[in-house]
């Protein structure tokens, strides 16, 4: 949306069928919409691992952004303090904080490139991969395995899976599957397969 004002509007009318729990400006005013006990319509028809229904295993937060331009200091600070609070009371794991372009990967791209998710990393709201060797015979068989095992939905293309992958753990990279996306995308599976990770919330 164009503005703070201009997405409030849209995630409050019902018309338009999407809403979420939380929306925070570019100032850092954190926008309370959807009480957390209840379902917010902020997914769409998105899927991580197991879990079918997104919308009804989440908080769902956006931020007033573009997609395109910089995340302002006060959005981030105000971000990472609501998110620390949420993963505090309903005992979220940080490899549970997803972007909507990871459970609905080709349909959303937000958060985007932009998005400082190893900020988030560092503070542990959130994960990052640890870089280091590998190889396969089938590099691209390998990553999709990983992506799997990870989380990303195996009913969508691997192109497409591979893109909401990058544009979360290496932005602005493009080409053809390579031996980093391997090793991130490796570590990211046996350190956080879908299965051993705690229930969305």
């Amino acid at each position: 949306m164009a503005d703070c004002a201009a997405a409030e509007r849209v995630l409050c009318s019902p018309e338009t069928e999407v809403s979420a729990h939380y929306l925070i400006s570019p100032h850092g005013e954190v926008i309370p919409l959807v009480e957390e006990t209840d379902r917010a319509w902020h997914a769409g028809a998105g899927r991580w691992g197991g879990v079918t229904d997104v919308n009804s295993r989440s908080i769902g937060i956006e931020l007033s952004n573009t997609g395109y331009a910089p995340f302002s200091a006060q959005l981030m600070n105000a971000f990472e303090e609501l998110l620390g609070q949420i993963m505090h009371r309903w005992s979220i794991p940080p490899e549970r904080v997803i972007a909507h372009s990871d459970c609905a990967p080709g349909r959303k791209i937000d958060p985007g490139f932009r998005f400082d998710w190893h900020r988030l990393a560092r503070s542990g709201l959130s994960i990052w991969p640890q870089a280091g060797m590998a190889s396969a015979k089938d590099v691209a068989q390998a990553v999709d395995a990983a992506l799997t095992v990870f989380g990303y939905d195996p009913a969508v293309p691997f192109e497409t899976r591979l893109a909401a992958f990058r544009l979360r753990f290496r932005p602005r990279m493009s080409g053809p599957v390579d031996a980093v996306d391997l090793a991130l995308a490796g570590d990211l599976a046996k350190r956080f397969p879908v299965d051993r990770q705690a229930p969305s919330a």
